[in-house]
């Protein structure tokens, strides 16, 4: 039931967070360069709340459709201004205070990132430590010598101690189909140099799971059971802190990973778990529990990790407030520079346009950040935002970037874009947004019932 009003809820916060900052950016710089405000509204349609300033007579409105927002200018070209207030009208300005109010919203969007970033990197993101588990044979990972118990430590100098880090870098790596130098510790503590030859993967940004793809896997520990959940199904089956399972049925178990997948395959079912403890081999019956994750049924037991192996599966990423804000800087230009070479790869056709996503897929990321606690959260609301600004620098008219591309064609020739080209290629950019809306619903569409 909680599930049911998480996600829209998360969506809708997400999407008024990151459309006010947006927004904000305009009416801030707007204001700065002696423009009037007449509107600041976060959403479409009818208001369900409105204010008027009663110092600049700015009407500030929360309206019922939360997919958008916008700043509403003092403009000749929109409706008659008077003579005392036309110093005030954004057409009215030179170019570069048009240039600048424009450029804001996207603008804002990279520095919220920044500063959400900054803020997390400060407190410390914890994340799975990129410590590599069975080898796929054959694969790419293979042929580069990796081991089981190898820890990654960076790619191509850059620091990439958890599995997040990795899974960015090796992106940009198969987008460059280039062999990359991996600095790993193996599993005696020795450094090592892995020479992955990436040519040849499959479009990398279709990989569901990239980390798989060429053969990699996450380390996983020997199936040693933690204390059991007080009257959850491994407690009632008689399974102890301190087996070591080795057998599920008739299949043989030896990581952990193994062990959960096993459970997890067998929701509401009952499964023989045979166990080794204090050097004896034992067989219990489980009756598996079950549960709903990603729309799918799956098999629970309720039993934890042993604690000893937390800290050797978990990293803690934390900076002084100087690394902080350089780190989040730099990540946020890597994902600006990364959203951009994959639209590159979508629009000459190098890329699925299944790759486009929509409204529904970031409701369903932004309830299950949510789900998970504030950091993934936050940390979903920095990648949305750098999404954002990235889309609307795009040359498209009817997005700020479209906008811009004139300011810096009339920069060039000291005359404004007319009134005619623009209008035509508003109603091109309109036909182009419009179609891209549609084929993002059409995909968030598909992968619902995929």
């Amino acid at each position: 039931m909680f599930e049911v009003f998480l996600y829209p809820v998360s969506f809708i916060i997400a999407l008024a967070i990151l459309i006010a900052v947006h927004e904000f950016g305009h009416f801030w710089v707007a204001r700065r360069c002696g423009v009037k405000v007449l509107k600041f509204s976060i959403g479409f349609g009818k208001p369900i709340w409105q204010r008027k300033s009663k110092v600049d007579g700015t009407e500030y409105i929360l309206a019922a459709i939360p997919l958008g927002g916008y700043v509403k200018m003092l403009d000749e070209r929109e409706s008659e201004v008077e003579e005392i207030e036309k110093p005030l009208a954004f057409n009215n300005k030179p170019v570069w205070a048009r240039f600048l109010i424009v450029a804001a919203g996207p603008a804002f969007n990279f520095i919220f990132a920044i500063i959400v970033l900054w803020v997390m990197y400060m407190s410390g993101i914890h994340g799975l430590k990129a410590m590599v588990g069975k080898i796929t044979p054959a694969s790419y990972a293979s042929k580069a010598g990796f081991e089981y118990g190898d820890q990654i430590q960076k790619i191509d100098g850059k620091i990439t101690t958890d599995w997040n880090r990795v899974r960015l870098a090796l992106l940009n790596a198969a987008l460059d189909e280039e062999t990359i130098n991996i600095s790993v510790l193996d599993k005696d503590n020795q450094p090592k140099i892995r020479n992955m030859n990436l040519s040849g993967l499959s479009d990398p940004v279709e990989q569901k799971d990239l980390i798989k793809a060429i053969g990699l896997s996450y380390w996983s520990p020997l199936a040693e059971l933690g204390e059991p959940v007080k009257a959850g199904p491994a407690y009632k089956a008689g399974l102890k802190e301190g087996d070591v399972v080795i057998q599920v049925d008739d299949k043989p178990v030896k990581f952990w990973s193994e062990w959960v997948q096993s459970v997890r395959d067998h929701p509401s079912s009952r499964i023989m778990v045979k166990v080794e403890r204090d050097g004896s081999i034992l067989s219990l019956p489980l009756d598996v529990g079950a549960m709903e994750k990603d729309g799918k049924t799956i098999g629970l037991a309720e039993v934890r990790l042993p604690k000893r192996y937390w800290s050797m599966l978990e990293v803690e990423i934390e900076y002084n407030p100087v690394e902080a804000l350089q780190a989040g800087i730099v990540r946020t230009w890597d994902m600006s520079v990364l959203m951009l070479r994959v639209l590159g790869r979508i629009v000459i056709g190098e890329s699925s346009l299944r790759n486009i996503s929509g409204p529904l897929t970031i409701a369903q990321y932004a309830g299950d950040t949510a789900s998970l606690g504030i950091v993934p959260f936050l940390s979903f609301l920095a990648i949305v935002s750098i999404s954002l600004g990235v889309l609307n620098l795009l040359p498209i008219p009817v997005l700020d970037g479209g906008h811009l591309f004139y300011y810096i064609i009339e920069m060039i020739t000291g005359k404004q874009v007319s009134e005619q080209f623009q209008s035509a290629a508003q109603q091109l950019g309109i036909f182009l947004l419009v179609a891209l809306m549609g084929l993002a619903f059409y995909n968030d569409i598909l992968r619902l019932f995929s």
